[in-house]
């Protein structure tokens, strides 16, 4: 099997009404889908995404640079193309837009791995389980009010859900505290509440909060400061009884292991695209098992799960259903828990016919 093409396309999937985090203002996310061809039938894929819509043609260039290092080639050398890539990379940088497309071109190879076994990529990687952790992440935003957000937590309840992600970062502290209050009362003691500052806070201010907060129960604290303090991160760990998680903003394994050089986690959280694909995933998750650490995937659901059924040290992902339009399958929840995908490769494959209503332009080949 040969690679003889790679293709884009970019779409935009609006949300029903903007969205809100302590540093994010949203309105739908903004995609690079990415197919490999073979000569013999698959198709890989995979995509790369943005919040803003200026970007896009950035990431289009920067997976359409890496075609001369993937057309010609057989997708079961994934590992040799990551590395071709990564060393092409060297004077441009090893952060950013470049790994992003990176990770795309990666996950779509292994995505033809799979494929031409017939296999679901958790099986190829070592399957160890059918089924993980997740938690309602789609909800629960700034923007609400503390009363929707109680409504909404229930809602996901009901779904089947025994887990949801809160936004605090509030500018006054007691909105934070009422949000959780009522949230927690709303999902009741049995389920898991988990809050995300998303960066928005001082140590000293984390620290408080996180005190204050320890009286509703809370899973985890995930990025209570900006996300290059690893220093602060530590300091807040410190403090708190409540496991503080972060990751999703660092870039490959080297971004992973700073952040247990600094002792900065309890739970880490790498981001598929920011990352560099499953090659690299795979390999920080191996560092934080080595430090004696869980990781929690961060968005993408539907190409991280395979990594969730596969890796010892992986509690649980993310389910974020932002993409969920762009694929034929659905992801399933049963008794709070996200079921491993069992068709080939990722186990995903986008809905050309949705794509279309998506689309912000044509297909383009390399």
């Amino acid at each position: 099997m040969r690679i003889v093409g790679l293709s884009t396309r970019p779409v935009m999937v609006p949300f029903a009404a903007p969205i809100e985090t302590a540093i994010h203002t949203m309105t739908g996310i903004h995609c690079i889908l990415v197919r490999l061809q073979t000569d013999t039938g698959p198709t890989g894929e995979a995509y790369v995404f943005t919040l803003d819509r200026r970007l896009l043609r950035v990431f289009d260039e920067m997976v359409h640079a890496y075609a001369d290092f993937v057309v010609g080639e057989d997708p079961h050398q994934v590992e040799q193309i990551w590395q071709a890539i990564w060393r092409h990379l060297n004077p441009t940088g090893h952060k950013g837009v470049t790994i992003s497309a990176l990770s795309a071109i990666d996950t779509a190879c292994w995505d033809l791995v799979g494929k031409h076994a017939g296999l679901p990529l958790h099986e190829v990687f070592g399957s160890r389980r059918d089924r993980i952790a997740s938690y309602a992440s789609g909800g629960l935003w700034l923007s609400q009010s503390p009363e929707d957000c109680a409504r909404e937590a229930a809602q996901f309840i009901a779904q089947g859900f025994r887990r949801v992600k809160l936004r605090i970062g509030s500018p006054n502290s007691e909105d934070d505290l009422l949000r959780a209050r009522l949230v927690r009362q709303a999902i009741g003691p049995d389920n898991e509440l988990l809050v995300d500052a998303n960066q928005a806070l001082s140590v000293d201010q984390a620290i408080r909060l996180g005190h204050a907060l320890a009286d509703f129960d809370i899973g985890w604290l995930e990025e209570p400061v900006p996300y290059h303090d690893l220093a602060g991160h530590a300091e807040v760990r410190r403090a708190l009884d409540i496991p503080i998680a972060t990751g999703e903003t660092e870039y490959t394994r080297y971004g992973i292991q700073g952040i247990i050089d600094a002792e900065a986690a309890d739970i880490l959280m790498p981001d598929l695209q920011r990352i560099g694909g499953l090659t690299e995933f795979r390999r920080a998750a191996g560092l934080a098992e080595k430090a004696g650490l869980p990781v929690s995937s961060h968005i993408f659901t539907e190409h991280s799960l395979c990594l969730a059924g596969s890796l010892a040290n992986c509690i649980s992902v993310e389910h974020m259903p932002w993409a969920a339009p762009l694929f034929q399958e659905e992801m399933r929840i049963e008794a709070g828990d996200i079921l491993i995908p069992t068709g080939p490769g990722c186990g995903f494959t986008f809905n050309d016919v949705a794509v279309d209503g998506y689309a912000l332009g044509p297909w383009r080949s390399s």
